[in-house]
């Protein structure tokens, strides 16, 4: 979500005639927080501290989720001019505010108004008076990106117990079928070959619209949209997937077959004290049918570590389960308190050391899982998207694998994948620019 956001922002700032360049030598700097566990908050601290000690002349804005719920404590850190809560976010280079009130959270600094419109932040009037584009366009590289992050929907309705993201997000709102074809049309036409479609809760779009729509609908239309462009789904949660869609991702060759279904735990008990509306059945058969289907395909997964009440029992569920399922990969959360939660509230907290440990068990089930995957995908030929400066390749099923030099990034092509351990890099059978 975040990464779509910054895509845009960025995108905004140099169409009003904004340079990109390091922090360190930077007018104005946007930091785009994260909240969803107590170190993205820390290391959004550590970001601004480090921005501010390295360049003291930068104005720094800070915005995203950490920005939203700690507003004043995000207005205190050093170099901070201007706090923007997430509604905000993706207006305020478009339409600065440019009355005087002050909004919570902000404050004023090195001699800038925390109501002054964004060319004052920059040090410089806006380059533009009306709509339309001036400055450089957004294309592939921007950012580091090779691939674009499309934002679906934003927020969520569901009550996770350990979430705060519910508020900092708000409620989910989605944006238009019609809206999200024109701008997919729009980033294929600046050459970006691969999109992934993202939102907070984006098993929910549509809901909101009316009339009502759903994530199916959008896939289908995206699916007939024109040009060289693929799809990636981000984050589905389990009851989400259904069996339409992954009907649809199995037999159309726009979507890349890569799946991230949060589990977040293989005890039913936890799943519950979670507030997670299914069952660890549920999602073994979800699973294993997707791998029936697309026996090739990645599926990723969250894991939470040390969720309060978690017994020896209860994480056992997890050893027990996770080693031998189909999933290629995990992005492992240790527990931590959110304010406001319903988790932060309970009792029968397990204590941090206890939580480091299981979370670095599950860590090393994860990473026995990808090498496991990496080494089915050996000899294979697999195709895929140059990154960087050519060298790295992002397959369908999102192996990273490296090639010699002699491709920009951005090139499709088929490589046939290295084994795990291999003195060679993965090699190129075929691809646009040979």
């Amino acid at each position: 979500m975040n990464q779509a956001d910054s895509l845009r922002l960025e995108e905004d700032l140099r169409a009003r005639g904004g340079v990109e360049t390091p922090s360190l030598d930077a007018d104005l700097v946007i930091v785009n927080t994260c909240s969803v566990t107590a170190s993205a908050d820390q290391g959004a601290r550590q970001t601004i501290r480090r921005i501010a000690r390295e360049n003291p002349n930068a104005k720094i804005v800070a915005t995203g989720c950490y920005a939203t719920r700690c507003a004043d404590e995000v207005a205190a850190l050093p170099g901070v001019v201007r706090v923007i809560r997430n509604d905000d976010k993706l207006d305020f280079l478009r339409a600065p505010r440019t009355s005087g009130a002050s909004e919570p959270g902000e404050r004023s600094g090195a001699g800038v108004p925390a109501s002054a419109p964004v060319g004052e932040l920059e040090g410089r009037s806006p380059s533009i008076e009306h709509d339309g584009p001036c400055g450089s366009d957004i294309e592939p590289g921007v950012a580091g990106r090779t691939a674009f992050t499309i934002r679906a929907q934003t927020g969520c309705e569901e009550r996770c117990a350990y979430c705060i993201i519910p508020a900092t997000r708000g409620a989910s709102r989605s944006l238009s079928v019609a809206d999200l074809v024109r701008e997919t049309a729009r980033v294929a036409a600046a050459g970006f070959k691969e999109v992934t479609l993202t939102g907070v809760h984006l098993g929910s779009y549509g809901r909101d619209l009316t009339p009502a729509s759903s994530l199916l609908a959008l896939l289908r239309a995206l699916d007939a949209v024109e040009g060289d462009v693929r799809f990636r789904v981000s984050s589905l949660e389990p009851m989400d997937c259904t069996p339409d869609i992954v009907d649809l991702m199995a037999s159309s060759a726009r979507f890349l077959p890569h799946f991230h279904l949060p589990l977040q735990h293989a005890a039913d008990r936890m799943l519950a004290a979670m507030r997670r509306p299914y069952t660890l059945d549920a999602y073994r058969r979800l699973v294993d049918d997707i791998v029936s289907r697309l026996p090739h395909a990645s599926i990723g997964s969250d894991m939470i570590a040390g969720f309060p009440g978690e017994t020896v029992d209860d994480f056992a569920a997890n050893l027990a389960y996770l080693p031998s399922s189909p999933l290629t990969h995990l992005h492992v959360f240790p527990y931590s308190d959110r304010p406001g939660t319903e988790a932060s509230a309970m009792r029968d907290k397990v204590h941090g050391s206890l939580v480091r440990a299981r979370g670095a068990a599950l860590r090393g089930i994860g990473a026995d899982l990808a090498a496991r995957f990496r080494a089915s995908q050996a000899g294979t030929v697999r195709p895929g998207l140059t990154l960087e400066d050519g060298t790295l390749v992002v397959t369908d099923n999102y192996l990273k694998v490296r090639i010699d030099p002699g491709l920009p990034r951005n090139v499709r092509l088929r490589v046939v994948i290295a084994p795990v351990g291999a003195t060679f890099r993965s090699r190129v059978v075929e691809s646009a620019a040979g």
